[in-house]
């Protein structure tokens, strides 16, 4: 029977059949008489089976000098193993290297982080770092699907903008031609909120950008947002919609990767639990909550890091905390009429001190309440015409909100630290590789 390349995770149903492979050694070992390799490519992993006097001579002697990490092509007998993960081994006839690699960097024991980074491009070959981005993946296909199921419609925004989004003390600048200084978007949102006025759902999905100077394990300079947008929906509607999607995107993860997460040693339980309703609090019971737990915090202040750990201290689920000082939230964020001295908004907090994976709010529809904000910030009004155009011409309730790609990914997969949920990390102190 002739040879037939496909890949490890067709196997399974290739039992019997002689076959050719293509990928990289994960790992080699031989006993003298009997190889045994460990070969990914990108589907699965598969352990290929050579014995000495069954195989060529000279692909013996290729064999034993394959490298971790080489690429190579290999053929052979599909045959079912129950021991195997995937239920399958190949017993080899011929070994091809491809591609060799001699000494490869990263070699199974302990490195440090900073070794790690600068070869990054070569670390995201390890199990884990696959493990991570097949979960961040299905993250990402589960945002576009639920939202498409819903109705909402995929508009893209500017990266290059002159309208400031959240803190002007956040933002990279570059020169735009002869019309002076441009922006690297923090967020799209000033822009789906337009698009909201013509498709009535809308959302955006791409990179933002914060010049924040933070080294902490929740900050990354650059990270990928989803900001869905909604006409008709106050702030009740907006929480109630992202707990439907945490909700969503949970199951589809729990549904298809739960492979991975076990790869990554996380506790199931914790994502099962993950089921509405979600908890709610209200901005100014919180800082009675986080008073009582000895918290030195004052009615006024943005909840930190640790606040938001103390908040949701014994939940199992995300906590919904609303209706923040104005102070410490952007100008866009509609006025309280119950409590002028807060705005309608909410950031949801995910368990296990993971900190706030969603920041969302109803957006201001008065035009003059939207101007005297605009202006109490000091923010260049020229700016933001067209934004006020919006409440001149048709004005209508709606809201919004922001999910973090990065943190969502790092409480779903139980891990430390931002800088493993994206391919290559930019941070304060890291623009390589």
């Amino acid at each position: 029977m002739s040879e037939h390349t496909v890949t490890i995770r067709e196997l399974p149903a290739r039992i019997g059949d002689e076959v050719r492979l293509r990928g990289w050694v994960r790992r080699l070992r031989s006993s003298g008489k009997i190889s045994f390799l460990v070969l990914r490519d990108g589907t699965d992993e598969v352990q290929c089976v050579f014995v000495r006097g069954e195989l060529p001579p000279e692909a013996w002697e290729r064999l034993a000098t394959v490298g971790h990490e080489a690429c190579v092509s290999v053929t052979g007998l599909v045959r079912a193993d129950a021991r195997a993960p995937s239920g399958v081994e190949l017993t080899g006839s011929g070994l091809e290297v491809l591609g060799p690699s001699t000494d490869f960097p990263i070699q199974p024991k302990e490195h440090g982080v900073d070794f790690l980074l600068e070869n990054r491009h070569l670390w995201l070959r390890s199990p884990r770092q696959i493990a991570i981005m097949r979960i961040r993946d299905e993250v990402i296909r589960a945002i576009h699907d639920y939202l498409h199921h819903e109705g909402f419609i995929h508009v893209d925004t500017p990266i290059l903008t002159g309208a400031i989004g959240e803190s002007a003390g956040t933002l990279f600048e570059t020169e735009y031609f002869d019309l002076g200084t441009a922006y690297l978007a923090q967020t799209g949102q000033l822009y789906v909120e337009a698009a909201a006025a013509a498709l009535g759902k809308v959302y955006c999905f791409g990179p933002t950008f914060r010049a924040e100077k933070s080294k902490t394990r929740r900050h990354l300079t650059e990270f990928w947002m989803v900001e869905p947008e909604a006409a008709w929906i106050d702030s009740e509607g907006n929480m109630a919609l992202q707990e439907s999607f945490i909700c969503w995107i949970v199951k589809r993860v729990l549904y298809n990767q739960r492979d991975q997460l076990e790869a990554l040693g996380r506790d199931i339980s914790k994502l099962e639990a993950i089921q509405p309703p979600f908890d709610r609090i209200s901005y100014t019971d919180a800082v009675a909550l986080l008073q009582s737990k000895g918290s030195d915090i004052e009615w006024g202040a943005d909840l930190g890091a640790t606040a938001e750990t103390l908040l949701v201290e014994g939940r199992d689920k995300p906590l919904f905390v609303f209706d923040y000082p104005k102070g410490v939230k952007a100008f866009y964020m509609k006025e309280n009429p119950e409590d002028p001295r807060t705005v309608k908004c909410n950031d949801l907090l995910a368990p296990e001190g993971y900190g706030e994976i969603i920041g969302g709010s109803q957006r201001e529809d008065d035009h003059d309440k939207l101007l005297a904000r605009i202006r109490e910030e000091g923010l260049p009004e020229a700016s933001y015409d067209w934004y006020l155009d919006l409440r001149k011409y048709g004005t209508f309730t709606h809201s919004g909100f922001g999910l973090g790609i990065e943190r969502t990914v790092t409480w779903m997969c139980g891990i430390d630290h931002l800088r493993e949920t994206i391919a290559f990390p930019r941070m304060m102190t890291r623009i390589t590789p």
